[in-house]
């Protein structure tokens, strides 16, 4: 009966195995299926990515908090947006500007890394690592510790002559206009959705084939806007020169990821461009830049997997601040909002157009942390509010005297909200000398603790001054 057994074992659905291409057949023994039980246990990731998100409309400082955090990194990374962006990092009394560069790349120790999600316009990027390297010491062998991946899109100058052509066509055709960079960040993200956009593996590859796509890219938007000013064979030469310049940098951006959050232990940033209140899907559309610089461009932007993520920021400037057009239902068109404006030194670091100012809006930080979840929040220039006797802070929206439940998807609806207002009381003093929460004036403590309550965030930092040493640590 044993023999049986032991011969009925050998068969497979009661026929002999028969052996395949002339390859022997592999019997594996009954117990090799438990040999291998931690397959089925999921696996804690090794490295998680720690996030900074703007939780406004952008400018709400997060290149000071990205550099305080990027002190002792050994990752920064960029995932999306392009020179549109812009952070203002002070170091040493120097003040840096940085708009595609990771404000980490400070941090000689450090690598930085440009993901697939930027796109990247290459004469602003050498530029921009020109004009830093003349402010300071801060920027010097910028080039041996910056990696971009090979899956970037390029931004070319017919992108930016045409964003600026789109935007006068919508002044034009509708009076208004969507208070773009001009940088070329919209055309570009176009070309990318269209899957006629050109990326950096394209340009360090056989020049000749990226020469041809080039060309028919450049014919295809001269077809769409005959004056469009292109000098194709000017163009391409400098991209040439950049191509040489820009090979050692290149490296395959997925498998860099997947080495640094599968390999020894690193603490990985990521720097987010622009706010989530200017995201293609969440944003006030059509308000907004043309891509998702909320948590989930983290994931396409670096090829991260979701379990890989672990702590978000959020950054909140302690009054709101926007750029441009667009409905902002807590503006202040009065002296508040001047004087906002002024001890803010509120203007666009990438347009040097001035900021309209108004109170915090704790219902739209609210609806950034709905889709974010940020971990905790970083409230940035606390001391730009130390001269007011009251401040206001925007808690709830009505519409024709009804409560509105949920931030509002159609702009038309936003620009009638009416605001209510919880009045606190100011400080009347200096916090810049603060270096934690017990020295802040009590108001001040007060003005934290009613953010907190509302959002059910706890707040980490609050800034109150220029450099990374002001931004006093709460907890």
């Amino acid at each position: 009966m044993a023999s049986d057994n032991s011969s009925m074992a050998n068969l497979v659905n009661g026929r002999e195995p028969v052996p395949l291409n002339g390859e022997p057949v592999v019997k594996r023994p009954r117990e090799s299926v438990a040999q291998e039980p931690s397959l089925r246990v999921p696996k804690e990731p090794l490295n998680k990515v720690t996030v900074v998100l703007g939780a406004q409309w952008g400018d709400e400082g997060k290149g000071k908090v990205v550099d305080l955090l990027a002190m002792d990194a050994d990752i920064v990374c960029r995932c999306q947006g392009g020179n549109n962006a812009g952070h203002t990092v002070v170091v040493d009394s120097v003040e840096y500007d940085f708009h595609l560069l990771p404000s980490g790349v400070l941090n000689k120790n450090a690598t930085s890394f440009i993901g697939n999600g930027v796109v990247i316009h290459l004469p602003g990027l050498f530029d921009e690592a020109h004009k830093n390297l003349q402010k300071g010491k801060g920027l010097q062998g910028w080039e041996k510790r910056l990696k971009i991946s090979d899956r970037a899109h390029i931004v070319f100058n017919f992108h930016q002559a045409v964003d600026g052509i789109q935007e006068q066509q919508r002044q034009q055709q509708e009076g208004k206009i969507l208070g773009t960079t001009k940088k070329g960040i919209g055309p570009a993200y176009s070309s990318k959705a269209a899957r006629n956009g050109l990326r950096v593996c394209d340009l360090v590859s056989d020049f000749k084939v990226f020469e041809g796509k080039f060309r028919m890219l450049a014919k295809h938007f001269l077809t769409m806007y005959p004056n469009l000013n292109v000098d194709v064979d000017s163009e391409l030469q400098q991209l040439k020169e950049y191509a040489e310049q820009l090979r050692p940098m290149v490296t395959d951006g997925v498998y860099f990821m997947h080495k640094a959050l599968n390999g020894p232990s690193k603490k990985i940033l990521v720097e987010g461009a622009n706010a989530a209140l200017l995201d293609i899907d969440f944003g006030t559309y059509p308000f907004v830049t043309s891509s998702n610089c909320t948590v989930g461009g983290v994931c396409t932007g670096l090829g991260v997997p979701p379990s890989y993520v672990g702590r978000v920021y959020g950054v909140v400037k302690a009054y709101t601040t926007r750029v441009g057009v667009g409905a902002f239902p807590t503006e202040q068109l009065n002296e508040t909002g001047d004087l906002l404006q002024s001890r803010g030194r509120e203007f666009g670091v990438t347009t040097g157009r001035k900021r309209r100012c108004g109170w915090l809006d704790l219902i739209l930080v609210r609806y950034a942390h709905m889709v974010n979840g940020f971990s905790a929040i970083a409230l940035t220039k606390l001391d730009i509010l130390d001269t007011l006797p009251e401040i206001q802070v925007g808690v709830a929206y009505k519409v024709d005297g009804k409560p509105l439940l949920c931030f509002p998807a159609n702009m038309d609806v936003l620009t009638r909200v009416c605001v209510d207002y919880e009045t606190l009381p100011g400080w009347g003093c200096s916090t810049e000398d603060a270096r934690s929460f017990e020295e802040l004036p009590l108001n001040a403590q007060k003005y934290i603790r009613f953010i907190e309550d509302f959002l059910q965030v706890p707040v980490k930092w609050a800034g109150v001054g220029k450099s990374r040493e002001s931004m006093v640590k709460l907890f």
